[in-house]
């Protein structure tokens, strides 16, 4: 792998995902990771075994202090963002932050307000969008494989690990919203979604969410940490043609349906064709991620995942939860009329 030389990167973070984010950061650019911070003293040994080159420490203002990092991934639980990155950015530091960006969208803005007054770099980390196979599928988008895009559904689905600082809304539906907007190029009009909460109180274990943007396209995301299996499909349908995007397969993840229906004399008729599996480049989304990260920060680029990015699909979480909400107290209200 090719080292940046003129990189100087910090991880504040060392969660599960941010140990993630050590380990393909210490392969991916050796040792342009200058440091590592945790408040939990004992991932040091963890850091260690991945590189004894790594400086530790438990303390943010060594990170924002030091004149060799230029650049931070944020990878700590979502309510601290907006306070963590806000000190790095006022510390001259570029910033890719896990999703979501911040909890508020009125967090998100100030944070890519100052961003672009100091000429920083404030990236998100919707790592789907980076993943081969993504990249793939909204180029056969854009070729016309499916024709006029219709429809999008995803279903992200597991058994745990259950949060209990977010519900699963949050937790797992950024990625969606990230690519159907991706894909899109647009915002919705309407935004409608419904949940349930079995384990802890108003914490929705399983939400599923509506959404219709112009020209009449629409699309759905079912997530969930209460299922038997792990299934992350993503089907987009057009009028020419349907594309599955499956990620939880270990091989053959997208997949081309000659499936469509077309108006004859009158009556619906229908097309249908054997899949043909579709090849992509390979590459970890992560590596990917983090590689256009560092080429963002060296050579002046806008990112992909942009806060004009997070702030859309921020947005569209925020109306999301409120209609959980609000749908959560008419069947409340309904239960308690039919008692």
């Amino acid at each position: 792998m090719e080292t940046i030389k003129e990189l100087g990167l910090a991880i504040v973070g060392c969660g599960r995902w941010g140990m993630n984010h050590v380990k393909t950061a210490s392969a991916l650019f050796g040792g342009n990771l200058v440091m590592v911070a945790d408040m939990n003293p004992a991932a040091a040994e963890t850091v260690k075994k991945i590189s004894t080159d790594i400086e530790f420490t438990p303390d943010l203002e060594k990170v924002a202090a030091d004149e060799r990092i230029n650049a931070v991934i944020v990878a700590t639980p979502a309510e601290t963002h907006y306070a963590v990155t806000k000190k790095l950015l006022q510390a001259g530091k570029n910033v890719l932050v896990e999703k979501p960006l911040t909890i508020l969208s009125i967090q998100a803005q100030a944070l890519v307000d100052f961003a672009e007054v100091r000429h920083l770099k404030l990236m998100v980390g919707h790592v789907l969008l980076y993943h081969p196979a993504v990249r793939k599928l909204k180029e056969l988008l854009k070729s016309g494989k499916v024709g006029k895009l219709q429809y999008v559904y995803s279903n992200r689905l597991n058994f745990g690990t259950v949060r209990s600082e977010e519900n699963i809304l949050w937790s797992f539906a950024p990625h969606d919203i990230s690519i159907i907007q991706m894909l899109t190029g647009s915002n919705p009009i309407w935004v409608g979604a419904w949940g349930a909460s079995f384990l802890q109180p108003h914490i929705e274990d399983s939400t599923v969410t509506c959404l219709s943007y112009p020209s009449n396209v629409n699309a759905h995301i079912f997530v969930s940490w209460l299922h038997p299996f792990k299934e992350q499909r993503l089907v987009v349908i057009g009028d020419n043609g349907m594309i599955v995007f499956e990620d939880n397969l270990p091989k053959d993840k997208l997949k081309f349906y000659p499936k469509h229906f077309a108006a004859n004399h009158g009556t619906i008729e229908k097309f249908d064709g054997e899949y043909e599996i579709i090849p992509h480049e390979e590459g970890q989304p992560l590596e990917e991620e983090q590689r256009h990260f560092a080429e963002c920060v060296m050579f002046d680029r806008r990112p992909l995942t942009d806060g004009k990015h997070a702030l859309e699909v921020l947005a569209i979480l925020e109306k999301a939860e409120r209609s959980v909400r609000e749908n959560g107290v008419k069947i409340a209200q309904r239960e308690f009329l039919c008692q």
